[in-house]
């Protein structure tokens, strides 16, 4: 069975993760550009774009697959964030708020 990603509310918060995620680093010092910056972007980008190569999948099952790969990539995603805080490149306002809408995802 296919799915409409477009349809999907979880492809469409992950797409707006994925706007909010590189506006966010935009603030990162320039010296995270090819650490940090591209981990956690790379890894918004992988968790939209799971969504929407597995509702092409014929089965459920193979859906499943790539939702799971998606929910991998945000945890990804999450322990970058985690690590942006540590490192005082976000307020904690801000990390708790994307904390939570990433585990809404």
């Amino acid at each position: 069975m296919k799915h409409n990603f477009r349809k999907l509310e979880i492809w469409k918060e992950s797409r707006t993760l994925v706007k909010d995620t590189y506006m966010m680093t935009k603030k990162f010092p320039s010296s995270e550009t090819y650490g940090l910056v591209s981990q956690i972007q790379r890894c918004s980008v992988s968790i939209v774009s799971n969504i929407a190569e597995g509702s092409a999948r014929e089965s459920d099952k193979h859906f499943l697959q790539y939702l799971e790969t998606a929910l991998g990539s945000s945890f990804e995603w999450e322990t970058q964030l985690i690590l942006a805080y540590d490192l005082n490149y976000i307020e904690e306002g801000f990390f708790n708020k994307q904390v939570s809408r990433i585990q809404k995802i």
